[in-house]
């Protein structure tokens, strides 16, 4: 517990900005650190779903937000620049397997070029820790059975993916042609399973298309039964990469690549995913294969989180039962329009067993 307190207390009043913040992961993010007290700045597009986890928490009346486009570098360095941040976290992204399919460009325009104009911003700033969030899609897929580690080859088969795979190697060539000799920037990046949470009204999601078709009392389509993922609650990752970040804000040896995923028995197949998604919804909620012959997409995939386990000391708390209970009781407490701000202030103190008063 002491530990805990000392890592949630660390942001108290401390300047982080978050690049993506108007979007699902974003917008946890921005609440829980706004909840733990640091100041949070927010660059990003304006959210694209309506509705959307942004506007119903009402977090940008406490937050400093500002909307602008990542691959504009002028805008971007201008408004980061006013900030001086200490603390950035970049999420900002195209962030849909299918979509970049449909727009590669822009895929790699804002997952690619995204990347090196925030680094760009960093090169001559104050920032003590900068940490780059990518996906668990950055290795090369070989369809094998064990859990990818932080040392496999990166190389991401899909637009989105590989984008994001040369997002990783765009930190790397920064870090190790800018950043070598500054003794006063920590730089990381972060791998993240599939992530699962109350508010996310993303298109082509498993969770969100299984809540839409609930909500309807339809069948849920189900297009790769099979394809087995690293499933995890959103606050999972945050709390492995906000305790990244602290760690090597306060000692640059923590830095590096780390992966942040489920214990492997919570990496389940889609299958199993949308059956405990029923029960859990119940209603008699059922769902059906149909395959609408889409673009390729991976069909295994787990992470070896060993790294983050042993030298930051970062743990899933959540299996996978627990954290579709928090998505479905998140999504029941929405559409009966009732308090959800108070709801994920109460996932936050039971997670984080910890009372922030």
């Amino acid at each position: 517990m002491e530990n805990l307190v000392i890592f949630l207390k660390f942001y108290k009043d401390k300047d982080v900005f978050i690049t993506g913040h108007s979007g699902f992961k974003g917008t946890w993010l921005s609440f829980l650190l706004n909840k733990i007290g640091a100041n949070v700045y927010g660059y990003s597009l304006a959210p694209n779903t309506e509705p959307n986890l942004f506007n119903l928490t009402s977090i940008e009346d406490n937050i400093h937000s500002f909307f602008g486009d990542i691959r504009d570098l002028n805008n971007l360095k201008s408004i980061f620049n006013q900030i001086d941040p200490e603390i950035v976290i970049h999420m900002a992204a195209q962030p849909l397997v299918r979509e970049s399919y449909n727009d590669p460009i822009y895929t790699y325009e804002t997952n690619v070029m995204g990347t090196v104009n925030i680094l760009e911003c960093i090169r001559d700033s104050n920032v003590k820790s900068f940490l780059n969030v990518t996906t668990d899609k950055v290795y090369e897929n070989k369809e094998w059975l064990w859990p990818y580690r932080e040392n496999e080859t990166l190389c991401g088969q899909d637009p989105y993916s590989n984008s994001k795979s040369c997002s990783e190697l765009v930190t790397f060539s920064y870090k190790n042609s800018f950043f070598n000799d500054n003794d006063t920037i920590a730089i990381s990046t972060a791998r993240s399973g599939n992530v699962i949470g109350g508010g996310d009204f993303s298109k082509d999601r498993i969770i969100p298309d299984c809540i839409e078709s609930a909500k309807k009392n339809e069948v849920i389509k189900v297009r790769n039964p099979n394809s087995v993922r690293p499933y995890q609650h959103v606050l999972e990752c945050l709390h492995g990469y906000l305790l990244l970040v602290q760690k090597q804000y306060v000692d640059k040896n923590f830095e590096g690549s780390y992966n942040f995923g489920p214990n492997e028995e919570n990496s389940v197949s889609t299958r199993e995913l949308v059956n405990k998604f029923c029960e859990k919804w119940g209603e008699n909620i059922s769902w059906k294969s149909t395959s609408d012959k889409g673009p390729h997409e991976s069909n295994f995939l787990k992470l070896d989180s060993s790294k983050a386990k042993n030298i930051l000391g970062w743990n899933p708390k959540w299996n996978i039962d627990i954290a579709l209970e928090k998505v479905v009781n998140w999504t029941k407490i929405y559409l009966n329009k009732k308090n959800i701000i108070d709801y994920m202030n109460n996932q936050i103190i039971e997670y984080f067993n910890y009372n922030f008063k």
